[in-house]
């Protein structure tokens, strides 16, 4: 089913361009303290309208996050030992993680960047596998077919569209597909993010555009890529609906990320939504923070950490007690405890891989290319034996 803008809009009582338009504030329910704000102080307004998530929701979101976060300082650890070859931190990011893979059916797909591992985590694909891609394999650790998770992309901004592509396929297919594409700021400037965001509201295609805006691309801030109002002001140049929301509020996040899952599920088309979120920790370990932000910047973003913000506010709710805390703390510490295990295994090398999955069938260079290292590799074997 495709409903064009007006007929979307007549639900809600309000203009096409209100609709279209971000909610003037950011949409913002519990505070850095961890209380729930007053509804007139949301950012809320008509048409971006947001019912506050189910306990169940939100504990299992408070659930994954506390797992994300051990995670990443886990991984973190992983690489400073050898056992890992590079890792790009979501820590301070994991509200936007969680949400992206509840809001999601079973039946949907979800198109990670290279920092989203604990989003991929969150949708069901085994922790070790996530991070094969990080200790350097030849291949992405996980079947994307079986979990409806694309392969984390490296290569900036390709995997919105490839998401696009998958949500135009289930589109002429009749499937109730909705696809969620995930992207940082530094993504927006890219000429893929333009001509997917193009396809996707021509085609009339149920995505949802996620754009975490950590505020740097590496080391170039947001300031120096773009002067719009928001990046989700960008959606209506594309005739989509944009969203503003605090990235580091879980509860707003659910919200915002469940109506807009509903709406392209719906047939309203595609819709952005751009989180505020903050990146903790240096763009990877390779990277040197210090040498264009400040520590005082980081500060200011400690004091809105998703972990202990939600921990907060699911205690005051007397959703979280002692027992089930304990429970998700053991939880973290069993994961953390097969990833050290699972990277500590060494894995069996076949030189010969390298030639297995360029073609379907091995072209005759690469057959010649192949059977030179066979005879070269049994060469130094003999080597190794007769110098023993």
């Amino acid at each position: 089913m495709t409903i064009s803008a007006d007929e979307a809009v007549k639900k809600f009582g309000i203009t096409v361009e209100d609709y279209l338009l971000p909610a003037r504030h950011m949409i913002q329910m519990v505070d850095p303290d961890g209380r729930l704000r007053a509804e007139a102080e949301q950012g809320t307004e008509p048409g971006h309208e947001y019912p506050l998530p189910g306990d169940d929701e939100l504990l299992a979101a408070y659930e994954q996050l506390v797992v994300g976060r051990r995670v990443n300082d886990q991984n973190s650890a992983l690489v400073r030992q050898g056992r890992m070859a590079v890792y790009p931190s979501s820590h301070g990011q994991e509200a936007c993680q969680v949400a992206a893979a509840l809001c999601l059916s079973d039946g949907d797909w979800m198109f990670p960047t290279y920092r989203d591992a604990v989003a991929v985590m969150a949708r069901g694909v085994d922790p070790v596998q996530v991070m094969t891609i990080f200790r350097g394999d030849w291949h992405g650790g996980y079947n994307p077919a079986e979990h409806k998770v694309g392969i984390q992309c490296t290569p900036l901004t390709t995997q919105l569209l490839h998401a696009v592509g998958v949500a135009h396929a289930a589109k002429l297919r009749g499937e109730d597909t909705v696809v969620l594409a995930m992207c940082g700021d530094g993504a927006t400037s890219e000429g893929d993010f333009h001509e997917a965001l193009n396809f996707a509201a021509v085609f009339h295609l149920p995505v949802v555009f996620f754009v975490q805006n950590n505020k740097y691309a590496i080391s170039v801030p947001l300031a120096h890529q773009s002067v719009a109002p928001s990046l989700a002001h960008k959606a209506v140049g594309y005739g989509m609906a944009g969203e503003r929301v605090d990235g580091n509020d879980v509860v707003a996040l659910l919200a915002v990320l469940d109506r807009a899952v509903k709406l392209a599920r719906e047939g309203s088309g595609p819709l952005l939504v751009e989180a505020h979120t903050y990146r903790m920790q240096a763009h990877t370990n390779a990277d040197d923070a210090t040498r264009y932000r400040a520590d005082s910047e980081v500060a200011e973003w400690v004091a809105k950490d998703p972990v202990t913000r939600m921990t907060a506010y699911l205690k005051d709710r007397g959703i979280l007690d002692a027992e089930e805390e304990a429970r998700i703390a053991a939880k973290a510490e069993d994961v953390a405890t097969q990833l050290r295990e699972g990277l500590s295994e060494d894995v069996p090398v076949d030189p010969q891989e390298l030639f297995r999955h360029v073609f379907s069938s091995l072209t005759p260079q690469l057959e010649e290319q192949s059977a030179m290292l066979a005879d070269e590799l049994v060469r130094e074997a003999a080597s190794e034996e007769a110098a023993k």
